[in-house]
């Protein structure tokens, strides 16, 4: 658990684009600088960085290229200051604070290495062109540069996105890129195929609104989504269409894929791990049946764990802005009710609500395994033997329960 948790955070901060923090700021030229140059020679491109290797770039990164004389401005809407007062906190509330910040050219490609990086010059006329250059200098400023970051539908490739839109109106038509029914769960596992404890940790955080159909528009929060219906995409101007884009050029010519990791060995999968717990599990209980006798502390462990992660869940459910965590089926075989199972057994009083609650534990994790594909959320193979070991020790616990706890009154007469 510590290991999802720890793959969650790192996943989530950064989501889709994190590229570095404020303390590296470069110093930029002043924005009169910039509105002394030619009015007519103003360029603007999408840049693109393909996936990188780490838990916090796998969805790529994208940015906006101003062009203007000797200004050359890569506009970042990536940026967080991980040194921020309650940082962490805050991110697990959903109320993440990112920054836009322009930087030059010389600056644009650091932590980028071995990422193939494409750019894209927009097929603008000039008014618009210089709209773009005035808006984005604009919200770079420090009272204008922050903004509340959401991870599927307001981040660094969603913000260029929109500024295109702003830029070209009702004269931009996009592609189709998916297939009627894709949602944001398929878009996120396309990009975790070789990851399996990332594919892990996204199907058990996020619920079922991550299974609903999305727009093709709304594909788009994927960098590369992007990138590719801009390249598709035309204007319509005077009954005419012609490209959004001008030029493409691969200023670094990668691989295609990313920096991809090899896959994760079978061995030290969540599956691996889920069916050695399922294992470890069936061998205990046998162990006790014949014994006629309950292992309270292997409870104790597996409860503890189980509860720990309910207890994730159930915050990012009841109390976090995050998108697409709430409703979350798994909160019905992984929830804050596991760490009493863990520790009533141990207190002798308390043993018969334990029993009861292990009833209910059993009775709703099984039904939930029975009946998973009637319900709307996607999950992964992994929970199911996770699911069967709970089910297991609550149901031993159930049928040995009242011998252990006649046991000890019994000897004491």
């Amino acid at each position: 658990m510590q290991r999802l948790l720890r793959t969650y955070c790192l996943t989530m901060i950064c989501a889709l684009c994190a590229t570095g923090t404020i303390d590296a700021a470069p110093e930029l030229p002043k924005p009169d600088e910039a509105q002394e140059q030619q009015e007519d020679s103003v360029r603007v491109s999408l840049v693109t960085f393909y996936p990188g290797s780490e838990p916090h770039n796998i969805w790529g990164h994208s940015e906006i290229r101003v062009q203007q004389g000797p200004v050359d401005l890569y506009f970042n809407y990536g940026v967080f200051d991980f040194q921020a007062p309650a940082f962490m906190w805050r991110f697990m509330l959903g109320k993440t604070d990112y920054i836009c910040q322009p930087v030059p050219r010389a600056y644009a490609t650091m932590g980028m290495e071995g990422r193939r990086m494409v750019e894209q010059e927009l097929n603008l006329p000039q008014d618009k062109a210089i709209m773009v250059r005035d808006f984005l200098w604009n919200n770079a400023q420090p009272e204008n540069r922050i903004y509340r970051y959401k991870f599927l539908s307001d981040n660094c490739s969603t913000r260029p996105r929109d500024i295109i839109e702003m830029a070209t109106g009702d004269a931009l038509e996009y592609p189709i890129l998916y297939r009627e029914g894709t949602t944001y769960r398929d878009i996120l596992a396309h990009y975790c195929q070789n990851y399996a404890w990332e594919r892990f940790g996204i199907n058990l955080v996020l619920g079922w609104d991550a299974d609903t159909a999305i727009t093709n528009r709304a594909a788009m929060f994927i960098p590369m989504k992007l990138m590719d219906a801009v390249a598709g995409a035309t204007l319509k101007t005077d009954s005419v269409k012609v490209p959004l884009v001008k030029t493409t050029t691969v200023p670094i010519d990668a691989s295609t894929d990313g920096l991809v990791r090899p896959p994760t060995p079978w061995y030290l999968s969540p599956m691996a791990l889920a069916l050695v717990v399922l294992l470890l599990t069936c061998g205990i209980t046998l162990r006790d049946w014949k014994r006629r006798d309950v292992s309270r502390w292997y409870d104790s462990m597996l409860f503890t764990a189980g509860g720990l992660a309910g207890c994730i869940l159930f915050f990012l459910i009841c109390f976090s802005t995050h998108e697409a965590t709430s409703p979350n089926i798994n909160i019905l075989w992984l929830n804050p009710m596991l760490l009493l199972l863990a520790v009533l057994p141990w207190i002798n009083k308390t043993r018969p609500i334990a029993r009861w609650l292990h009833i209910i534990n059993a009775v709703i994790v099984f039904l939930l395994m029975m009946f998973w594909r009637l319900q709307p959320q996607v999950g992964d193979w992994a929970f199911f033997p996770l699911m069967a070991a709970l089910v297991m020790r609550s149901s031993v616990n159930v049928l040995l329960g009242a011998q252990t706890t006649r046991g000890p009154t019994a000897s004491k007469g």
